[in-house]
């Protein structure tokens, strides 16, 4: 979503920081020779984090448990570094002629490979062969850096010799706004890069059985290759459908020499009229322009088969809503027109062209207003946002899709949405939130987001910002998700009074999600966040209800509640509540509560706690009687760490344990729950 100048430079003042990060290990060699295929869900075993998150065809393989003649990097967790960016936090660097070598856990007849290469020297992106051999044939994929590398301020420039993007924005690195305290400051060069990797899907065509190996072999025309994973998966042949409206009939071309747009709407307008579902059969079909779709079903072979891509397109002037660019893209009505109903999209590849971030551009793969719709088995790659709804709209279910490698959100509910689901979805490398509901109060709308569920989806490795984010409206629901590596400014799950909400009301439910290293250093207030942020910059919070949560490895706290220093005795938090928690490791505690009110927790067990369990700092008014934070014990929150139980006697109702530099311990793997 849209972000803001910076989190505001007053923050500094407060004294708001935390120490280092842990350090990464160096870099080791490891062994060559035949290994044993090791499958990982979100860098883990599988059965640490069972019935959470997406279902999806693929077996994951994290590069650094392979065989390689490479050097293995990582386990670093700080922002701009390539390793951070991994899945895991570790991944393996290649020179030419190396390679990582995977053993197919079962059959597989297609690989999806994250890799990075390094940016042109100016910016653009580089381009190279990866050579692929599987048993004894071989292929190559085409590696790409022209979707990644981001640099500098939001939001953000491909030019990574640029200088400061917004000199009077207060700077994290001078502890300053340069323009007006340190005018001849000069960050190096390149300034913040982020968004290393990308990823490429290679149908093989043939079927290998468990047993035979894929080899990843670097080539001689980059400096060097990062291979963070590899997934496998056994693709069933083409869906057909014969009694349709065939988009070859048309004029549709599926071999991409001419654009297909017009023959998309000629088929389209055929099937409504006669009540037809659209087929696109398999092909690549060129699409340079927005498809408006209404009452209609669209159908492709699947998404390994059928892609439909586009160039993004500058316009001539600018569109009435400020797009400056257009590209392929499937949308539904303005909801000024009372949006586009019955629309069912499932089937088929979307894939932009998106390489920098322009804010006003709808360069989304789908976008507009639907009601009683659906998104389905897409696959969405290289878009700005995967799917931005811009409600008032209703009734819509986002389904078993990949979202990955979005220069912003992977997903968001934005104005207005109601009795809206998105579950089972698969995001990774998303540039801003993954999944995010906003119920922006735009233009002095009454209309909130309401009854919407985000439930078993995967979220990994979102570039910046959250890996779920509610942004204020009225019994929503957050449950079963798995996310994964948030790297910068975010959480995994966030619930935030900001950019412009209405605000919270009825219940906002958490329910049995699971992090993995979650929580990240905030830049701007150089503290660390939460595998859970709750945050009230722009308003109280109230009715949040957190139950059966899990939170692995969380590298700061597991919890943090917080508010805006220049508004901390304006707003609190009430009726929260916390049960049913499993913390396995945190960096720093349990509770970071900077913020007045209260919270209560029962049943909430945790193990390898880094610091004092609960750091309650209230509003820092540090009043005689004790914090303006208070936390109530109903009972059963056992376990602790190094300083001993977490929700220690003396630590309640109130007692001020404020420390803004708790020392970070790296916590053991998580591991199979036994006693805390």
């Amino acid at each position: 979503m849209t972000r803001p100048r910076s989190l505001v430079a007053a923050v500094a003042a407060a004294s708001l920081t935390v120490g280092a990060l842990m350090a990464a290990p160096a870099a080791v060699a490891a062994p060559p020779g035949r290994g044993t295929p090791v499958v990982t869900r979100a860098g883990l075993d599988p059965a640490l984090v069972e019935g959470r998150g997406a279902d999806v065809a693929f077996l994951e393989q994290e590069a650094e448990n392979a065989v390689t003649n490479g050097t293995i990097i990582g386990r670093g967790r700080e922002a701009y570094t390539i390793e951070a960016e991994a899945s895991g936090r570790s991944a393996v660097r290649l020179t030419a002629g190396q390679y990582v070598e995977f053993t197919l856990p079962a059959s597989a007849n297609a690989l999806t490979v994250r890799y990075s290469i390094p940016d042109a020297p100016n910016g653009g992106g580089l381009t190279a062969p990866l050579a692929v051999k599987v048993g004894p044939h071989t292929a190559s994929l085409k590696m790409t850096s022209e979707y990644a590398y981001l640099y500098n301020q939001y939001p953000f420039t491909n030019d990574p010799n640029a200088g400061l993007l917004h000199p009077d924005w207060w700077l994290a690195e001078c502890a300053c706004v340069p323009q007006f305290d340190q005018p001849d400051f000069e960050p190096a060069k390149p300034f913040r890069p982020m968004k290393f990797y990308d990823e490429e899907r290679l149908l093989l065509h043939k079927t290998y059985k468990a047993g035979e190996t894929v080899r990843l072999t670097a080539p001689a025309g980059v400096a060097w290759t990062v291979i963070d994973l590899i997934d496998t998966e056994l693709v069933g042949k083409p869906y057909v459908k014969l009694k349709a409206s065939n988009v070859l009939v048309f004029g549709a071309d599926p071999t991409a020499r001419k654009d297909s747009a017009a023959a998309f709407e000629r088929a389209i307008a055929f099937a409504q009229k006669v009540g037809l579902t659209v087929y696109v059969p398999p092909g690549r079909y060129r699409v340079e322009r927005h498809i408006v779709v209404d009452d209609v079903t669209i159908e492709g072979a699947g998404h390994w088969y059928t892609t439909v891509f586009g160039s993004e397109v500058a316009l001539a002037t600018p569109a009435p809503d400020g797009s400056t660019h257009t590209g392929v893209g499937f949308y539904g009505k303005d909801a000024a027109a009372g949006g586009s109903t019955d629309v069912h999209l499932r089937g088929f590849a979307i894939e932009g062209d998106v390489r920098a971030r322009i804010d006003t551009d709808q360069v989304n793969a789908i976008g507009g207003a639907f009601h009683d719709s659906s998104f389905s088995e897409l696959h969405i790659q290289h878009t700005k946002v995967g799917l931005w709804f811009d409600g008032p709209m209703s009734n819509v279910v986002v389904e078993d899709n990949i979202i990955v490698d979005q220069i912003a959100d992977a997903l968001n509910f934005h104005i207005g949405v109601t009795d809206s689901v998105a579950r089972n979805n698969f995001v990774r490398n998303s540039g801003d939130d993954a999944l995010a509901m906003w119920a922006e109060a735009k233009g002095g709308t009454a209309l909130t987001n309401a009854r919407n569920t985000f439930e078993r989806n995967t979220v990994q490795t979102p570039t910046l910002a959250n890996g779920i984010a509610i942004y204020g409206g009225t019994d929503n629901t957050v449950s079963g998700n798995l996310v994964a590596d948030t790297i910068r400014e975010g959480s995994a799950l966030h619930a935030g009074s900001r950019f412009g909400a209405h605000p919270f009301a009825g219940t906002l439910t958490f329910r049995d999600n699971t992090t993995v290293r979650a929580g990240t250093r905030e830049l701007n207030w150089n503290i660390g966040m939460g595998s859970l942020w709750i945050y009230a910059l722009e308003g109280s919070i109230s009715g949040i209800r957190v139950t059966g949560d899990h939170y692995l490895d969380s590298t700061y706290n597991a919890i943090m509640l917080v508010s805006e220093w220049g508004v901390k005795d304006l707003y609190s938090m009430t009726d929260v509540s916390f049960a049913d928690l499993r913390i396995d490791g945190t960096g720093t505690s349990v509770l970071s509560a900077r913020v007045e009110g209260g919270a209560s927790f029962e049943n909430v067990d945790a193990r390898g706690v880094g610091a004092v369990g609960i750091n309650n700092c209230g509003s820092f008014g540090f009043p005689p009687t004790g914090s303006e934070f208070s936390v109530a014990d109903l009972g059963g929150n056992d376990g602790g760490g190094t300083t001993g139980p977490w929700m220690a006697a003396w630590e309640l109702p109130n007692t001020i344990t404020c420390d803004d530099r708790p020392p970070v311990v790296a916590p053991p793997a998580p591991s199979p729950w036994g006693q805390p």
